[in-house]
């Protein structure tokens, strides 16, 4: 798996596949094989820039629902399976806002080797009403699918949702996600784009011993200063040219965070 993405101190960057608006969702232009196309364009594109990993996610659904209808994880299948095909480095899956069963399944028939769930531990409100966690039935189902290998990114305190219980605090959130299985720690700043606290990084880190990585806002310019804390970095939106989740990933860009960083 080269680095070894689930140990501390690793830096490992993981760089996100954002799909372009799949069948059904508001956004989707009618074209099947540009969803497939662009996957693997962006993919590619960050796997020769240098990062250590991808996740491929439905980023074009808006308005979010908390789970995938057919036709999503349909497309959210063959774009993962595209993309699996075509680099060598891990191929995770992040099917949002928290269809967890999607996320294993897609896995396992895909050989992407781990997930992300947004909302594993915490019950959020959310542009679509509430979240409950799913950590149970995510790790239930990924029993029952017989792949306990798959590993599990979660997200704490998500960004674009709010706590229902707002006064428990992100280590408690980060210790029950944990102690439910998640094999590392996402912490986001509170929307796309916007840089993770450093403070917050250091508070998880400090509260649990599986890798944290900073989820949200890391760039060239401040990279190497959240990585003297998180583990690693998921980084989508500051790899495209301004800023823009529709368009393609830019080598450069990519490039350029990277070098700042090593």
């Amino acid at each position: 798996m080269g680095k070894e993405m689930f140990s501390t101190g690793a830096q490992t960057v993981i760089g996100m596949v954002h799909c372009l608006p799949l069948p059904t969702t508001v956004g989707f232009d009618g074209n099947y094989q540009q969803i497939i196309d662009r996957a693997v364009q962006d993919a590619c594109t960050l796997e020769k820039a240098g990062v250590d990993a991808v996740i491929v996610e439905n980023m074009g659904d808006t308005p979010f629902s908390a789970l995938l209808n057919k036709a999503q994880i349909a497309a959210l299948t063959a774009a993962t399976m595209a993309v699996k095909n075509a680099v060598r480095i891990p191929v995770g899956v992040d099917a949002a806002f928290n269809d967890c069963e999607a996320d294993i399944a897609i896995a396992a028939i895909t050989g992407a080797s781990f997930i992300r769930v947004p909302v594993f531990v915490d019950t959020v409100i959310f542009t679509d009403g509430i979240i409950y966690p799913c950590a149970k039935k995510c790790m239930e189902y990924r029993r029952i699918m017989g792949k306990e290998e798959i590993r599990v990114l979660a997200d704490v305190q998500v960004k674009h949702a709010h706590m229902l219980l707002p006064y428990l605090t992100v280590e408690q959130s980060a210790k029950e996600a944990v102690s439910n299985g998640a094999d590392g720690i996402i912490v986001t700043g509170t929307q796309i784009g916007e840089e993770t606290p450093l403070e917050l990084i250091r508070k998880v880190k400090t509260a649990v011993d599986v890798p944290v990585f900073a989820g949200s806002g890391v760039k060239a310019e401040n990279i190497k200063e959240q990585l003297q804390i998180a583990d690693g970095a998921v980084i989508g939106s500051s790899l495209k040219e301004g800023g823009m989740i529709s368009n393609p990933i830019s080598y450069e860009l990519v490039k350029n965070v990277l070098d700042n960083l090593r």
